[in-house]
């Protein structure tokens, strides 16, 4: 089967370059990180992206360094940090391998990179390395009881899934393996798909017959909205509710000492 490849994250990246049509992930990882005192600190986003998150961290005070092993994704931070007005540190390197010594940062996080990964441990351990003791990485991933999930396996199969290969996590596997890193998970976290999948599938068909009328989030403000954003805030505090989200995390600390 196919393994994921710098080339198709630089294809991605560069047919995504226009993030405003992009979604992003949510603010899930901000709003864990923003619990605590930012300034001072050393953040690193690993596996980059369009950086939005990393943006929110560097207005919050931290210093941010941004990681990716394509150009096109770092060259879309750059241009989204400028027009920001902020500060990131760019890296251009293979996150199992980072060039930065033991224990550089204070917090560390990725979304939609683990599951890229045959070897979870690979990047995890370089994870943990370069974290300093006491530091806090999130990890957020796909969640395997979701369609999503059925629909990725249906294109992995069928050779269509736009990078690769990629593996499924639940809570408790994402809890195994971050502690087989030497971390200690602390709390896990999620969210649901807003918009759902299928408005999503249909806005991108469309969008390739250049029909771009939908918005990227219909309804946005509405009475109706805002009752959903609500019930969805009050049912994250289930452990249940877990089990079907989209997205899942865990918030897993660097032990002070070993």
């Amino acid at each position: 089967m196919r393994a994921s490849t710098p080339d198709h994250w630089d294809r991605y990246w560069k047919e995504h370059a226009e993030v405003e049509e992009t979604y992003d992930n949510g603010d899930r990882l901000t709003r864990e990180m923003l619990r605590e005192e930012l300034k001072g600190k050393w953040a690193l986003e690993v596996g980059a992206g369009s950086g939005r998150d990393s943006i929110t961290l560097a207005r919050a005070g931290a210093t941010v360094f941004v990681v990716d092993y394509v150009r096109s994704s770092l060259e879309v931070c750059r241009r989204l940090a400028e027009e920001a007005g902020v500060k990131l540190i760019y890296i251009e390197a293979d996150a199992t391998r980072m060039p930065v010594r033991e224990g550089s940062f204070d917090i560390l996080f990725h979304q939609g990179v683990l599951e890229h990964f045959r070897r979870p441990a690979d990047l995890l351990d370089e994870n943990f390395r370069i974290l300093k003791p006491g530091g806090y990485a999130l990890v957020d991933v796909p969640q395997a009881y979701h369609l999503y999930t059925i629909l990725k396996k249906i294109l992995i199969a069928m050779n269509k899934w736009f990078a690769g290969w990629e593996t499924q996590f639940s809570v408790a596997r994402l809890t195994r393996v971050a502690e087989a890193s030497g971390f200690k998970v602390e709390r896990a976290f999620g969210d649901w798909l807003v918009p759902g999948l299928a408005y999503r599938a249909v806005r991108y068909a469309l969008r390739q017959a250049r029909i771009t009328q939908l918005p990227l989030y219909p309804g946005k403000g509405s009475a109706w909205d805002r009752f959903m954003t609500g019930m969805r805030e009050r049912l994250k505090t289930r452990r249940w509710a877990l089990n079907t989200m989209m997205c899942i995390g865990v918030k897993a600390r660097k032990p002070a000492s070993r």
